[in-house]
């Protein structure tokens, strides 16, 4: 849902025709965007009471950097649940209109609100309820800020551009009914600062650096991250378009870009192309999460529920369930948690029916050898009439613990020692960052579209004996696994990686090598 635009900023005409944004483009992404502004806002149950809602704000936190590096320099990775007082993206894009290129960014973060609830000779209370029983909590919420530039690229490459993203303190008084008292809403000053800069790596290639940096001052000793959230720029990302540019996947590069996509540093935060699939790199969304190339939400989805990780179904059936009790403390909490509470509750069956699943694309399933390999002797061979895997006896002779399959002649099952090769094009994204580790399969599984995955636990994890366990596994397709020993040897130590694999290892900061195909 679109939110207000902060006060002041920065904000341009939107780019009309070339090769580009169109107008709203940035927009067409709010979606996405706000699910990313809103992550872990409030979490199920929504009250304030909930232990898990006491401690926020855990994404893209950019604190004024005397207090943040208090006791030490903060280490850059990409890691945006990392608090630091900056954010730096780094991505390529080609110019498709040399001379009237242009680059426009849109800077996205929350801005704290403390919400004070006062009885009506002023005195601070935690909780309010007034004559007709409306109950009032304090609470922390928070406002959505965005500011904007939109730059010549030319203009980037001869030195940079530089634009506030601040906002300003305010205060703003509720009075409540029948003069039973009031609530305080109040905000303090964000500064912060946002450069773009370009630098040319050939012809057409260009490196856009966006960096963000809060320039406030810190807050005097001692003061308690609670309170240092005041002065800090919450759930920062950003979106980069442009109009005359076309941007790279730092995900999945052409083969004669890998180069220059590892040199890509990015800091507390990760680009990924934004807009549908298939579209010629429009747009960037570079946010302190985690997310693969076009990310979209489900159509099926209603509404937020602040909790991405989660299934919409789970979380709207458990907050159905929530007592009468239960639900006055989770709208007294917040607007927000309120509004899910609202959509909830007059959920038509209908769209509820929707959020049990959805089938994308059907494809006839057939059990296949991966390319280049032999099935082992080992592995049980799938009949020729296997019924459909929602029939009973589907996984009949199927038995992931104990099964093998061949990989570069070894047989791998369960116990069989690995290096991780995430292939290229198609890989997971966070799969990425896993190139050249050594693990252990842990079983063989057969999919229902018939392909093959094997699950692995990483050798360096200290809690891989625990997620083995859980069974909670990486998952990787064969030709993406590079046999270390015979299977029934897993403690013999590994053997070195390849000449090769230090050109795949990168710095916490730096873009993951990309294989070519």
């Amino acid at each position: 849902m679109a939110e207000a635009l902060a006060e002041g900023g920065t904000r341009s005409a939107a780019p009309t025709g070339g090769t580009g944004p169109s107008p709203g483009v940035f927009e067409q992404l709010g979606a996405v965007a706000d699910a990313v502004l809103y992550e872990g806002y409030l979490l199920y149950p929504y009250r304030r009471s909930s232990t898990k809602n006491r401690v926020r704000w855990q994404f893209g936190v950019l604190f004024p950097r005397d207090w943040v590096e208090a006791d030490g320099s903060v280490a850059p990775g990409v890691s945006g649940s990392a608090d630091s007082w900056y954010q730096q993206t780094e991505c390529l894009l080609r110019v498709r209109q040399p001379g009237s290129a242009r680059v426009r960014v849109q800077v996205r973060y929350l801005q704290m609100q403390r919400k004070q609830v006062q009885e009506a000779d002023h005195r601070p209370v935690e909780s309010l309820r007034t004559g007709d029983g409306t109950v009032h909590l304090t609470f922390d919420e928070a406002l959505p800020r965005e500011c904007e530039a939109e730059v010549p690229l030319d203009e980037l490459l001869r030195g940079g551009h530089t634009f506030a993203v601040g906002a300003a303190p305010g205060e703003d008084v509720e009075t409540l009914p029948e003069g039973a008292g009031k609530v305080v809403r109040t905000r303090e000053e964000i500064r912060a600062e946002t450069t773009v800069t370009a630098e040319r790596l050939s012809g057409d290639l260009c490196r856009i650096r966006v960096r963000t940096t809060n320039t406030a001052p810190a807050p005097p000793p001692p003061t308690t991250r609670d309170e240092a959230l005041r002065r800090a720029l919450i759930a920062t990302h950003t979106l980069i378009g442009g109009d005359g540019v076309e941007f790279v996947s730092l995900i999945d590069p052409p083969a004669d870009l890998e180069a220059p996509v590892r040199a890509c540093r990015n800091e507390f935060t990760f680009p990924v192309l934004g807009g549908e699939a298939g579209d010629a790199g429009r747009v960037l969304l570079s946010a302190p999460i985690i997310l693969p190339d076009h990310p979209q939400v489900a159509p099926e989805s209603p509404g937020d529920l602040h909790d991405a990780a989660e299934i919409d179904e789970i979380l709207t059936l458990r907050t159905m369930l929530l007592t009468d009790e239960e639900k006055r403390e989770a709208r007294a909490t917040d607007p927000r948690a309120a509004a899910i509470l609202d959509r909830v509750d007059t959920m038509p069956q209908e769209v509820f029916e929707r959020l049990h699943g959805a089938v994308r694309s059907l494809t006839p399933a057939a059990l296949t050898a991966p390319t280049g390999h032999s099935p082992a002797p080992a592995t049980p061979a799938a009949p020729a009439e296997r019924p459909a895997w929602w029939q009973e006896g589907a996984d009949d002779g199927l038995s992931p613990t104990s099964d093998t399959l061949l990989v570069d002649g070894v047989p791998l099952g369960g116990g069989s020692r690995v290096r991780l090769r995430p292939r290229g094009r198609g890989a997971d994204a966070q799969d990425m960052f896993l190139a050249g580790r050594t693990a252990e399969v842990a079983a063989v599984f057969h999919d229902v579209d018939g392909s093959v995955h094997l699950a692995v636990t990483l050798d360096d994890d200290p809690a891989a004996e625990l997620n083995n366990w859980y069974g909670r596994f990486h998952y990787f397709r064969p030709d993406e696994l590079e046999p270390l020993d015979p299977v029934g040897s897993p403690d013999e130590p590994s053997a070195p990686a390849p000449a090769a694999a230090p050109a795949r290892h990168t710095t916490d900061s730096e873009t993951p090598a990309v294989e070519a195909e």
